[in-house]
């Protein structure tokens, strides 16, 4: 007949069952503390931290708090837009063309993952969406349909599954550490940019543009500047305009090459500008107030 599975099952229409929904969701929730584990590894690597840091001890606390809840929510949400579609294509592949049953669980998550990641082209690349999509979609797939070929009962199903995610978090814990050290996921280095690249017109959110020039001079329209001494308490920063001078400067503090950008009269005090972004699309920054909860602005270069 080319199916795995036991047809008639209650609840069901013969393609999936509303045992097949549960064993979606367990798997599509245990997976994801690996997932997310992985995701911050590459994040916390490869991107720019902006000296901001990773996340505090408050953050993991809520997220351990919150977890049993909204693991089996996000998982129900994956059964629908991954997982059942998969499913059923699977067992029209079975009745249609027959072959293995693993290897069609295998395959088939692909397709939805192409369609969400059409649908999310304007927020990611189908390069970056369509690969991590069909990841999230091939495990609960695949334990669709081992579970319903063993006939494990609902509570089988989902102590197996928390088992699953046990073992998936340590071998991501391991794996993420491994892929670091051995530079397979190698860290963000920020640019290194000379007078040349630096000389130009940088803009910023609210209207903040500065201008350098290749001699040092500086202008400054609505730029975010470190407040003034007696000002420092009630404004992480203020914004300046006028004419002043900048150059090259070295952070000790973040390790990282920037300019110190010091502008005429009162506004604001000196304030250092950071390297980010890359060699390409390269940035000023700087974080003003708490490193963990301070505001970050950011410039780009726009001419």
């Amino acid at each position: 007949m080319g199916r795995d599975e036991t047809p008639g099952r209650p609840g069901g229409n013969g393609y999936w069952t509303a045992a097949d929904l549960g064993a979606a969701a367990a798997m599509g929730g245990a997976q994801l503390p690996a997932a997310g584990l992985l995701w911050w590894i590459v994040a916390s690597t490869v991107q720019d931290d902006y000296g901001a840091g990773s996340v505090g001890a408050l953050g993991v606390v809520c997220v351990l708090i919150f977890a049993p809840v909204l693991l089996p929510l996000l998982g129900m949400a994956l059964t629908f837009v991954l997982t059942l579609p998969a499913v059923v294509l699977a067992r029209l592949a079975g009745r249609h063309l027959g072959g293995p049953a693993w290897l069609r669980h295998l395959v088939t998550p692909l397709a939805p993952a192409v369609l969400w990641g059409g649908v999310t082209v304007p927020l990611w690349s189908l390069t970056t969406s369509v690969p991590v999509l069909t990841a999230l979609g091939v495990l609960p797939t695949l334990w669709v349909g081992c579970a319903r070929r063993r006939a494990w009962r609902q509570w089988g199903v989902w102590w197996r599954a928390a088992a699953a995610s046990a073992v998936l978090f340590l071998a991501a814990l391991g794996g993420g550490f491994v892929a670091t050290e051995t530079g397979v996921v190698k860290p963000y280095e920020p640019p290194e940019l000379t007078t040349a690249r630096l000389a130009g017109v940088w803009h910023g959110d609210g209207g903040a543009e500065l201008r350098l020039s290749p001699d040092g001079r500086a202008t400054a329209v609505r730029l975010p500047a470190e407040p003034p001494d007696y000002d420092w308490i009630d404004h992480e920063y203020v914004r300046c305009a006028g004419a002043g001078t900048w150059k090259p400067h070295h952070r000790d503090d973040l390790g990282r090459d920037g300019i110190l950008l010091r502008l005429d009269g009162d506004c604001g005090e000196d304030t250092d500008w950071s390297f980010g972004g890359t060699g390409k699309d390269p940035e000023l920054y700087v974080l003003f107030g708490d490193p963990d909860a301070g505001r970050l602005c950011i410039l780009k270069r726009t001419g």
